[in-house]
């Protein structure tokens, strides 16, 4: 494993989670369960279910690269869940386009680095600092050291997807290029019920999404919110079922397996939640939820059954029902969708950072992403101006 020597400490890169101990792990920011700024996506449980299951490995195409950060006794400071690439899949921000450009002009784009948690358009820290240390050294060492390691390693590239407006000094810091695009999120404005959260809608917009909740449930269909010690194995295999049809569907490989879903509910049982549409006796739809500290994060979703408005339904009425019960501020829907701000989320700007080895594809990139900048800007004001929420006074 190679190291990058800075003198008071030392940056290593490791083979996955596994390098770290739970309680070293624990110590980083958001990643304990019991901090406020807990993410589920960053904790020990869900990494090392990608790593254990086999979903994260050399042969998926995302060979684990973790940055740790020592001082000069050995302790840990910080760390960078990044993994080498052979592709671009499994990531919600799109490079396609320039891996395709770069090797048309003759130059090699995979494999890169990427600073993510595979498969999750859901924004957190990606540098990972403790909690009691000096949080900005620490990321301007981790933001550095990952740009010295895309140069080490003699790849083309080294990107952090869904990052936090914190993180975003240091990588810029390091000469990484700021992109930008948007997502979907439902507020929670300390309500006390749906209905609470309805009456701060347009009268219109109000009668459809009532309409629209009856109509999805029409069919003699029931839901479930299942957790904890209700994530039975028979469970996973009827939600398995739908992520596989849906995933076949949508992406011609799923990217994630069946025991993935055995060890998350082994390890991180009271993080999920399943939201299951039963009819006729037997589940027939289901999506599934990670909690956080504040926030319920969507992601899969699947069915077996088509049933108008199911969707919705489960994966965004459902959510905002959760939400204002747990008295949790946020639901991330996941990526992209502008049919979510009819039911109540709005568009939020999400953060990416890339760092380009190559002189030539970086001042490509650059002038592109400056433009992209503008139309990711305009296109969240539209929107702002046509959400379902009463309008203000002037």
């Amino acid at each position: 494993m190679p190291n990058l020597d800075r003198g008071d400490f030392t940056l290593r890169v490791c083979d996955g989670v596994g390098a770290f101990t739970q309680t070293e792990w624990s110590e980083l920011s958001g990643t304990s369960r019991d901090a406020p700024d807990y993410n589920p996506f960053l904790s020990h449980a869900f990494l090392s279910a990608l790593e254990d299951s086999g979903c994260v490995a050399r042969k998926a195409g995302w060979l684990p690269q973790f940055l740790r950060l020592e001082d000069d006794c050995g302790a840990l400071i910080g760390a960078v869940p990044c993994y080498l690439k052979s592709h671009s899949q499994g990531e919600y921000v799109f490079d396609h386009g320039w891996a395709d450009a770069f090797e048309r002009a003759g130059g090699r784009y995979y494999p890169k680095l990427q600073a993510s948690i595979p498969f999750t358009p859901a924004t957190g820290p990606r540098l990972l600092v403790r909690r009691d240390g000096d949080g900005a050294a620490a990321r301007a060492a981790l933001a550095n050291g990952l740009r010295q390691l895309t140069l080490q390693l003699g790849v083309s590239s080294a990107h952090s997807t869904f990052v936090t407006e914190t993180d975003l000094p240091a990588f810029t810091d390091a000469d990484f290029l700021h992109r930008i695009d948007q997502q979907f999120h439902f507020f929670n404005e300390g309500y006390s019920s749906y209905d609470d959260f309805l009456e701060t809608l347009a009268s219109r917009k109000r009668k459809a999404l009532k309409k629209e909740r009856r109509e999805a449930l029409a069919d003699d269909i029931s839901i479930d919110r299942l957790t904890g010690g209700q994530l039975t194995q028979e469970i996973w295999d009827t939600f398995f079922a739908f992520y596989m049809d849906t995933g076949s569907r949508k992406w011609g490989r799923p990217y994630l397996n069946r025991k993935f879903y055995t060890l998350i509910g082994e390890r991180m049982p009271d993080d999920i939640v399943l939201v299951m549409a039963r009819r006729d006796g037997r589940y027939i739809a289901g999506a599934i939820n990670f909690i956080g500290s504040d926030r319920l994060f969507g992601r899969h979703w699947g069915c077996i059954e088509d049933h108008r408005f199911l969707h919705f339904e489960v994966c965004y009425h459902q959510a905002i029902d959760f939400a204002i019960e747990r008295k949790l501020h946020v639901v991330e829907a996941g990526a992209q969708g502008e049919h979510k701000l009819a039911r109540g989320y709005l568009p939020v700007t999400t953060h990416s950072v890339h760092y380009l080895a190559h002189a030539g594809l970086r001042r490509a990139i650059d002038d592109y992403l400056q433009r992209e900048r503008e139309d990711v800007v305009l296109m969240n004001h539209v929107l702002n101006e046509h959400t379902p929420f009463k309008k203000s006074d002037p």
